[in-house]
């Protein structure tokens, strides 16, 4: 029940992020079978710059229609930036609190973003990634259980559900029924669970792809290498990965470099790893409708030094 916030669910509603189009890359797929097609779901153009605009709604709205809510809790959940930027522009909208912890190395625009929103950050060690912050929060959560509403993106429902309900038929209905592959790395797995369960639902012949990283030390923010991590998200179903696609941090950044200059989407590493696997997978085709998704913005990565001096340009 919505009991300390003067926002209806038909308000709810009207601010939930919807429709991010879906972009064709001719140009980076442009060696492709003339019966393939590549493209990618712009998800980097929802309000709060990242697909994870959608889960966070969703949760919020979960949050708030829970008895477990209660006036005057903080929501706090551990993120790896871009749940935490979703959470803390919802938060300032329907000025709930927000507290969220993430690891130190995260970088200094996604810490920059919370904070402007209003949100409170804890860092933790870098060493122990997501896993880590994710054990500082239930700690917390624990000591306090009436002072914090922990959102627990790894294993809410409300995560999955919203690219379920809302993303996938999307892509379903951008390529009229005719995609073939979906292709998504894997984070908290919510956009890969989601999306894979309803396009299986509408198409069981429907491939889809994991992405993951090629070892537990890479450079691509929000993406779990599973096999060495501590918590595997509970939201994860196995069964839907027809296949995985291993990227190293190298490969990503060259496609991400490739998206700037080639496609003009500044976007962030998961795009890049998330591009260069659908690539990977729709040289195998003769024919085939392969669609992937651009998860954030590369706004938030300058810091990072990405772009600067790729391909013998000078700065």
């Amino acid at each position: 029940m919505i009991t300390d916030v003067s926002i209806t669910l038909e308000q709810l509603e009207a601010i939930r992020p919807r429709n991010m189009p879906l972009i064709p890359l001719r140009h980076i797929g442009a060696g492709l079978s003339p019966k393939v097609s590549l493209y990618a779901k712009g998800e980097h153009l929802n309000p709060g710059g990242s697909v994870k605009d959608r889960p966070a709604w969703n949760m919020v709205r979960s949050m708030l229609t829970s008895e477990a809510w209660q006036p005057g809790m903080t929501l706090v959940d551990a993120t790896s930036g871009n749940t935490g930027i979703a959470y803390a522009m919802f938060g300032a909208m329907l000025h709930i609190p927000v507290l969220l912890a993430m690891p130190a190395h995260a970088t200094r625009e996604r810490r920059q973003l919370m904070e402007a929103f209003g949100a409170r950050l804890e860092l933790t060690d870098p060493a122990e990634g997501t896993d880590g912050a994710q054990l500082w929060v239930q700690e917390l959560v624990q000591r306090y259980p009436d002072r914090f509403f922990y959102a627990d993106q790894y294993n809410n429902p409300a995560n999955w559900q919203a690219h379920f309900t809302y993303t996938a038929p999307e892509i379903w209905k951008q390529t009229q029924g005719t995609v073939t592959h979906f292709v998504a790395a894997l984070g908290t797995t919510g956009t890969f669970t989601g999306i894979s369960r309803r396009l299986k639902h509408y198409q069981p012949s429907i491939r889809t792809i994991a992405v993951q990283p090629d070892s537990p030390l890479h450079g691509m923010e929000g993406v779990k290498h599973l096999e060495s991590a501590l918590l595997v998200p509970g939201i994860f179903d196995p069964s839907l990965v027809d296949d995985t696609v291993t990227i190293t941090t190298e490969e990503a950044l060259t496609m991400t470099r490739r998206l700037a200059r080639e496609e003009g989407l500044l976007v962030g590493i998961s795009a890049g790893a998330n591009v260069a696997a659908a690539l990977r997978v729709a040289e195998t085709l003769e024919e085939g409708v392969v669609v992937t998704v651009l998860p954030d913005r590369g706004e938030r990565y300058l810091s990072e030094n990405i772009w600067s001096n790729a391909h013998g340009t000078h700065t």
